[in-house]
């Protein structure tokens, strides 16, 4: 592991690519093939947060939550659909994603994808946006046991591209993203695609969007 070298790691959905309305979608269309309604203020309440630890808290009055299989079955129907959803839309980077890791290829800093997210859906996305390239490593839901808040998908991040923990720093754009990356002791740049800026002041800077981050910016943070 190089102690100096700096790693920048990068929540998904909201901060490269913005899904919000697919998931509220695949989330709608699960709950119409199971004859099912939302609970209220359902996709506030969950943003963030991985399927198997949704399902459980959420949809008691569906399924046996304690049946592990069937928990499982809604977790991969809903991905289905909404790779189904994404593919059929399409879907672009989000401003600015495309130029700054540009700028962190020519600066040779590392760069992870550190997500909830199921790999099938990333690799999904990635291919159709045409990313792959600048990034060194995937860390993703199957890759972790704990969800954000905890920090272990980012320290799992840090791992996999061999930089230390305090020579990273974080994209993020949900609150719990936030709390993730400031427990595994790296800066965090809070991206305002989900919440607005004045609601993300724990992170050490805070942006409407990626234009106008650059390598140089992210050095700066580590000076």
């Amino acid at each position: 592991m190089n102690s100096n070298a700096i790693g920048a790691l990068f929540d998904w959905d909201g901060v490269i690519i913005d899904s919000h309305n697919q998931h509220e979608k695949s989330w709608s269309k699960l709950a119409e093939e199971e004859n099912e309604v939302l609970p209220d203020n359902f996709f506030k309440m969950t943003f963030g947060m991985r399927n198997e630890n949704i399902i459980p808290n959420f949809f008691g009055n569906w399924i046996d939550v304690t049946n592990q299989e069937e928990v499982t079955r809604l977790a991969d129907r809903k991905e289905e659909i909404y790779r189904e959803i994404i593919i059929s839309d399409g879907i672009e980077p989000l401003p600015g994603v495309r130029d700054l890791l540009q700028s962190l290829r020519s600066e040779e800093i590392a760069c992870s994808i550190a997500s909830s997210t199921p790999i099938a859906n990333i690799e999904t996305v990635m291919g159709m946006i045409g990313l792959s390239d600048y990034f060194d490593a995937i860390t993703a839901a199957e890759d972790v046991s704990n969800g954000k808040p905890n920090p272990e998908v980012f320290l799992k991040a840090a791992e996999k591209i061999k930089v230390d923990p305090k020579n990273c720093v974080v994209f993020e754009d949900a609150h719990v993203g936030i709390e993730a990356g400031l427990a595994a002791n790296m800066q965090v740049i809070a991206v305002a695609t989900t919440h607005p800026v004045e609601s993300l002041g724990n992170a050490h800077m805070v942006t409407e969007n990626l234009e106008g981050i650059d390598a140089e910016k992210i050095m700066e943070l580590f000076r």
